[in-house]
């Protein structure tokens, strides 16, 4: 997630906006969960101090969800999208879920997608087209001329159309108003 974060933020630059991404590691062992936040802002950031009240958190890794708190902060007007095959009922989160506006929360097969339009298993720039679906907070052209801007050639390509696939992914299932 740390490269989607770098990614979002670039895109958001790109549209004239101000942004920062940044990591935190922990000091555990090499392998353990990171969390990588983004800013995205219409005036200068100054804040350097990690996100304690997200607008949107994006899961790359569903076996984080039920040992680490990943939704901290997060007001039920906020976005979440979840990089799972399974709905939120499957996950155990149905309840939880309820609490937010149903237009503003999905899960998407974004490894799944991401195994089809790149033959690897990197579900970064699937998240990223899929949060452009999302939300309004960042375009789809924003989004694949930062990972055209940073994966050249047939790479920036497939990386794109991962993207575009997995926007058009969630807009159809904001289309069928269901919790995709």
């Amino acid at each position: 997630m740390v490269t989607a974060s770098e990614l979002l933020s670039v895109a958001a630059f790109d549209e004239g906006r101000h942004a920062q991404a940044f990591p935190t590691f922990g000091s555990e062992r090499t392998g353990a969960p990171v969390v990588s936040f983004c800013r995205i802002d219409d005036k200068a950031i100054r804040t350097r101090e990690p996100v304690s009240h997200p607008d949107a958190v994006i899961v790359q890794d569903p076996t984080l969800l039920h040992q680490v708190d990943l939704f901290g902060g997060l007001d039920p007007d906020g976005y979440i999208l979840l990089n799972s095959e399974r709905g939120f009922d499957e996950l155990g989160m149905g309840e939880f879920i309820s609490a937010f506006q149903p237009e503003r929360v999905r899960t998407m097969p974004a490894t799944a997608i991401a195994r089809e339009h790149l033959g690897r298993p990197l579900p970064n720039s699937v998240l990223l087209g899929g949060f452009a679906g999302l939300c309004d907070l960042i375009s789809l052209d924003a989004v694949t001329q930062a990972l055209r801007d940073r994966f050249p050639g047939k790479l920036g390509d497939s990386n794109t159309a991962a993207a575009t696939a997995a926007c058009e992914h969630v807009r159809e299932s904001l289309t069928g108003g269901v919790h995709a």
